[in-house]
């Protein structure tokens, strides 16, 4: 990058080179840089497929469980009776509150079902069973509701890409 930004006839005096010669390095050096950027969106558009593939089957696998097994972890409730102040009543289990609580981003730990629970959730109620301020509980489900919507539109993503590849041949 530094090369390509050199005057070229500051490079090719140093260089001990003629301008046509420098000038034929930097188109160069410029397209090995112009190749890179185009391998690292290539690599994060293959990541962001790969992680709709993952979020899609995940998705697909919940709704192909049955209704009479729920969750493990959405039946236990907190009733606000607990010992301390609060008296908030959540939907939200005691396995999601510890992960929003302890976790730096736990937006990005929570299946999307439970982003939606967080979601559901008042902020008031919510910061309160944490043990927070409300902006900061507020500011949590901020959080969650961007992490949903990213999650939303990667199965987006991955359907259009289906949709496209389905068009072009049939899958086995």
């Amino acid at each position: 990058k530094v090369l390509i930004d050199v005057p070229r006839s500051d490079l090719a005096e140093e260089l001990a080179q003629s301008e046509t010669k420098i000038q034929v390095l930097q188109d160069t050096l410029q397209q090995v840089l112009d190749r890179r950027e185009e391998e690292r969106q290539s690599r994060q558009l293959l990541q962001l497929y790969l992680e709709a593939l993952k979020t899609e089957d995940s998705i697909f696998s919940k709704v192909a469980e049955p209704e009479a097994a729920p969750r493990k972890e959405m039946d236990v409730v907190d009733t606000g009776t607990s010992s301390t102040d609060t008296s908030a009543t959540t939907a939200l289990s005691n396995q999601v509150l510890a992960a929003l609580k302890e976790k730096p981003a736990p937006e990005l730990c929570l299946d999307s079902q439970d982003l939606e629970l967080v979601l559901k959730e008042d902020a008031a109620a919510l910061g309160s069973a944490l043990g927070w301020e409300q902006q900061k509980a507020g500011a949590l489900q901020e959080a969650c509701e961007q992490e949903l919507s990213k999650r939303l539109r990667q199965v987006q993503t991955l359907r259009s890409l289906r949709n496209t590849s389905k068009g072009k041949k049939t899958l086995p």
